[in-house]
């Protein structure tokens, strides 16, 4: 008896006669009323009376909804694997999950030559095969770096780029009946699709052997592949349930098959299949499953086990946590940030604040890393890792106006701000939030928030009037001025050293149409150019918010800063005088202004983060650029030791906030400064930049990639430092949450002194 434990699954098998088109899409229509699985056509390109299969596939799933769609078996030889691997990932995309991929190495091969294929030996044929289903799964594979390299007898592939992503993790079942093919079921594929007819020599049981034995000397378990079966050739049918279903039962049982297809093209015989055949043989199997004490469900592979992390008890994820971990589809989407390339052992994604307390109860218990990330940019890089934890709270995107006339608004972490944006303005509301628009509310609402109306209204914390956090012991506290106030100060500044905040209220403010300017200067004298800038916004009325982005010399073009100005104020003539001063800055290469709506500035573009790696920024905050500090910028510029270098206007009302009243201290500099720098610009980069980081004054925590005791004293001065190594002892004294520019106890702090 071999029952390998799949769920059973059943579907048909229609003829795509070209004649009938209609009636074929109305069959697999009817399939899926039916309440089958899956809706297969066979292929055979040289069969003039029969419809493309490709183009059958894609039609019917416009007409369909739930029902999954394959080939029966796809004829490789006439579809290169290239094309074809982006082509089943565009259907599975467009379906939203719905396309399997049917191989089959080819027959008829006069047919095939005379389509233009070449006529292959049945050796070559599996050699040519095996070689497609590489390259095929090199192109799914879109969250490897570099194209898909492959050399091969019969394909190649010469750095094609790889994607798109497919919805889901397709699986690739092929069409085989002689040991050489069946072989290479259990080496690569994820089930085996032959037809009951046509299972001779060898025979079931010896198919099974041989898949089996190929699975286990590759190093797979032979229960990661699925046994399939056309029911083609069976003397029974429909009309004959009761034989059927034993039938079938039989199949299932005694020979491992759990994916029953019916040929034919009958309405009333798909319908009895679906609707009366497949409930009876699922019943029967699920009996004898449990007499028996057969696993059931799916198995995880011998490659996958293999990449999990040492300390980490995968066997111990609570019951209800979604999880991803190396070698789950669509890891790729959820390892990285913007900039970091990261390689977790394992991703949580909460759903839920239930699931964010469960969640760090489990962390607590695993020896690795974890690391909190909302789901933008994280330009710092804490916000994944390598072998730990990362708990994404990306689902938490609630955007909600709790009251019109305080213009409160309640934000879950996971939001993006363009969302935030877009969602408030027809309240005519909006609230500050960094220059783009897919950073996570998360991560900004609790280190600061440099965005383009600071000037006017401050940094986006110096609006949270309450916040909800779920700390290491378990409870989840609602913090603000009367409640929890301690922690609520902590929150604002340093909120990634206490625990995971699972929602912020924040007191909104009137935003209409802004006025929004972008001046780009000819940067060779930076060290002149770059301090006229800077006096330009100091003197502006608060209205005016600007920041300046520096690019090196490239390409035979000079160095250029492109200064982005927002004014919030739509009237020309109140702008105009505002926009005045900076056109005599420096060397003008280009100019423009337009009135715009705000979440217009801060749109998104989002469409996930697959981080690069390699990247180096740090930070610091100013009064003035003085002239030590535009020299030491100005050399970074001419020595190529950036890739960007920006300039944030703070100042205005973010200087009105007095620096105790929450954990960002920094209520007296004009400027934050960033630099970023990957490749071969970084070494550069670190050894100018010690001279400049002397003569500024601060850090902002979300644009620094060091760390350390002196990074630390620079992001929180004095008082607010000592304050906050109090409460970590009191709220995280184990550090759990220590990467998100740690704060050490104020025990372990002193015995490090």
């Amino acid at each position: 008896m071999t029952d390998y434990g799949h769920e059973l699954k059943f579907g048909s098998f229609i003829t795509p006669v070209a004649q009938q088109a209609d009636a074929v899409v109305a069959l697999a229509q009817i399939s899926e009323a039916a309440d089958l699985d899956l809706v297969t056509f066979q292929d055979h390109p040289y069969q003039s009376d029969f419809l493309d299969t490709w183009t059958l596939l894609s039609f019917v799933a416009a007409r369909t909804s739930r029902i999954a769609l394959a080939g029966n078996v796809l004829n490789l030889p006439l579809r290169p694997p290239s094309v074809l691997a982006r082509a089943v990932a565009s259907l599975d995309l467009l379906s939203h999950g719905r396309a399997e991929l049917g191989l089959g190495a080819g027959a008829f091969w006069d047919g095939v030559e005379a389509m233009g294929g070449d006529k292959l030996t049945p050796g070559e044929a599996v050699t040519a095969l095996e070689e497609g289903m590489d390259i095929i799964r090199g192109i799914w594979d879109a969250g490897e770096p570099g194209g898909v390299r492959f050399e091969g007898k019969h394909y190649h592939a010469r750095g094609a780029r790889r994607g798109p992503l497919p919805e889901h993790r397709i699986n690739i079942w092929l069409g085989a009946l002689k040991p050489r093919m069946l072989s290479l079921v259990g080496r690569k594929a994820d089930g085996w699709l032959p037809s009951l007819s046509y299972i001779k020599s060898p025979t079931i049981a010896e198919s099974n052997a041989i898949i089996d034995g190929a699975a286990t000397e590759a190093g797979r378990e032979p229960r990661e592949i699925r046994r399939m079966i056309n029911l083609l050739g069976s003397r029974l049918g429909p009309d004959d349930k009761a034989a059927m279903i034993d039938q079938i039962t039989e199949l299932a049982l005694e020979h491992g098959f759990s994916t029953f297809i019916l040929p034919g093209d009958s309405p009333a015989g798909i319908n009895i299949f679906g609707k009366e055949v497949a409930p009876a043989v699922r019943e029967a199997v699920a009996k004898a499953r449990k007499a028996a004490g057969t696993p059931a469900g799916d198995v995880r592979s011998a490659a996958a086990l293999a990449l999990r992390s040492p300390g980490i008890d995968y066997e111990s994820v609570p019951d209800g946590l979604a999880v991803v971990e190396p070698g789950d589809h669509g890891y790729s989407k959820v390892r990285s940030s913007y900039i970091y390339r990261g390689a977790p052992g394992l991703v949580i994604n909460a759903k839920s604040v239930d699931d964010v307390t469960s969640a760090i109860a489990y962390a607590r218990k695993q020896d690795v890393p974890l690391a909190v990330r909302s789901g933008g940019h994280g330009i710092s890089g804490r916000s994944t890792n390598d072998g730990g934890i990362v708990l994404d709270v990306s689902a938490l995107n609630e955007i909600k106006l709790l009251d019109a006339a305080s213009k409160r608004v309640r934000l879950g972490p996971g939001a993006r701000w363009a969302d935030v944006a877009e969602q408030l303005a027809p309240h005519g509301l909006g609230m500050s939030s960094g220059d783009y628009g897919n950073v996570g509310v998360g991560g900004l609402a609790t280190a600061g928030g440099i965005g383009w109306l600071s000037r006017k209204h401050g940094l986006t914390i110096d609006h949270v009037v309450a916040a909800e956090i779920a700390l290491t012991d378990g409870r989840h506290l609602r913090t603000d001025k009367d409640n929890h106030a301690d922690l609520f100060w902590a929150i604002r500044g340093a909120g990634g050293n206490f625990g995971v905040v699972t929602a912020l209220e924040l007191e909104a403010y009137d935003v209409g149409d802004v006025v929004f300017a972008q001046i780009t200067y000819d940067l060779t004298d930076a060290d002149t150019v770059i301090p006229r800038w800077a006096d330009a916004v100091i003197n502006a009325p608060r209205d005016l918010t600007s920041f300046m982005s520096m690019v090196p010399a490239r390409s035979g073009n000079p160095a250029i800063g492109q200064a982005s100005i927002v004014i919030a104020n739509p009237d020309p003539a109140v702008a105009q005088p505002m926009l005045q001063p900076f056109l005599g800055v420096g060397p003008i290469l280009g100019s423009q202004a337009f009135i715009i709506p705000y979440p217009t500035l801060v749109d998104s573009q989002y469409s996930g983060h697959d981080g690069q790696g390699g990247y180096t920024s740090h930070s610091g905050l100013l009064t003035t650029v003085t002239p030590a500090i535009a020299q030491g910028m100005g050399d970074i510029l001419r020595s190529r030791a950036t890739n960007f270098m920006q300039l944030r206007a703070v100042g205005g009302a973010v200087n009105d906030v007095a620096p105790d009243t929450m954990a960002y201290a920094h209520r007296h500099q004009n400027f934050a400064l960033s630099v970023g720098a990957h490749g071969s610009a970084t070494e550069r980069l670190e050894s100018l930049w010690p001279a400049l980081q002397n003569e500024l004054d601060g850090l902002y925590i979300s644009f620094e990639t060091a760390t350390g005791r002196e990074h630390l004293e620079r992001a929180f001065p004095g008082r607010t430092l000592q304050r906050l190594r109090g409460l970590k002892a009191q709220y995280d004294p184990t550090e759990l949450f220590n990467a998100n520019f740690n704060i050490p106890p104020q025990e372990r702090a002193l015995a490090a002194e």
